[in-house]
């Protein structure tokens, strides 16, 4: 049976449209912003009472999980792509948020799909992946399942070692006047250089730090079913943060799967044929009554 648009449900939609038009409007840089169409959130309405909240990664947008989630919406499920706040915009704009921001944006995402959907299960890569998690430890009665892909608990990158010092120094650079010297992107190697932004904040690197910090020791509280994913030669978050995210986890009802893959982005291009497929297959077994109303 398909959604009902409540009242409700399409002022949040249209907020959180508007939201995103007034922050493209505001922080537009030539340099750095993609078109307006890769920043915005978008709603799949489904035919079952099953929703899916997907979260994308740092420096991208709610383009990067769109074939998740149209590979979700056709099997029937509702889907909701938030738009983390400081993304779709500019670096600048994301330099200046926290992962807090990031939280809130996603908590939105919840509400919207609270208002058409009796289960959600959230579902991130990467920094999504983390903030998945967060919002689960934070809030374990409001989903049903979690799907962590690629969640930074490990960095390879050499700079990510020194984010922190490098960010406190550019603190104390601006307190004594000398802000032009500091230090405060790092070049991003994108995978989707159509979609992410080209240079990193120093500041946003921190965050992510924070973050995994805070998850590690949330992790054992996690008891709701958990699909967690990485691949073996991802040569930006380290697998080993995977192993440790699965084996941390609280419940009982988990599952790892790691792909054979050399890149840090899995849920773009050919290697989504597995990717989907094992979280396809995780969400039939653990959806129940959801899955008779899912297209066959």
């Amino acid at each position: 049976m398909p959604i009902t648009y409540t009242t409700e449900l399409i002022n949040r939609l249209l907020a959180e449209e508007s939201r995103f038009d007034r922050d493209y409007q505001q922080h537009f840089l030539p340099e750095d912003s993609r078109p307006a169409a890769i920043g915005k959130p978008f709603f799949l309405p489904g035919s079952s009472a099953c929703g899916v909240l997907l979260v994308h990664g740092l420096m991208a947008a709610p383009e990067e999980v769109r074939e998740w989630g149209e590979y979700l919406h056709a099997q029937g499920y509702t889907v909701y792509a938030p738009r983390m706040a400081g993304h779709g915009t500019s670096a600048i704009d994301l330099a200046n948020r926290r992962a807090e921001d990031w939280m809130a944006s996603v908590e939105q995402g919840r509400h919207i799909l609270e208002c058409c959907c009796q289960h959600i299960v959230i579902a991130g890569f990467s920094t999504g992946g983390a903030v998945a998690l967060e919002s689960v430890i934070r809030h374990p009665e409001a989903f049903s399942a979690v799907i962590s892909i690629s969640a930074p608990l490990r960095f390879k990158a050499f700079t990510a070692h020194f984010a922190e010092p490098v960010h406190y120094g550019n603190r104390l650079l601006q307190l004594l006047g000398l802000g032009k010297y500091r230090k405060t992107f790092v070049r991003n190697h994108a995978d989707n250089p159509h979609i992410n932004y080209l240079r990193c904040p120093v500041s946003s690197i921190v965050q992510i730090k924070r973050l995994m910090r805070s998850i590690r020791n949330g992790l054992p509280t996690i008891r709701i079913p958990s699909l967690v994913m990485h691949a073996d030669g991802d040569p930006k978050v380290d697998v080993r943060g995977g192993r440790e995210i699965y084996h941390r986890l609280g419940g009982i009802n988990k599952r790892y799967h790691e792909v054979c893959f050399h890149q840090h982005g899995i849920v773009r291009g050919e290697i989504t044929r597995e990717v989907f497929a094992e979280a396809r297959d995780f969400l039939k077994t653990v959806m129940g009554s959801c899955n008779s109303s899912l297209t066959r």
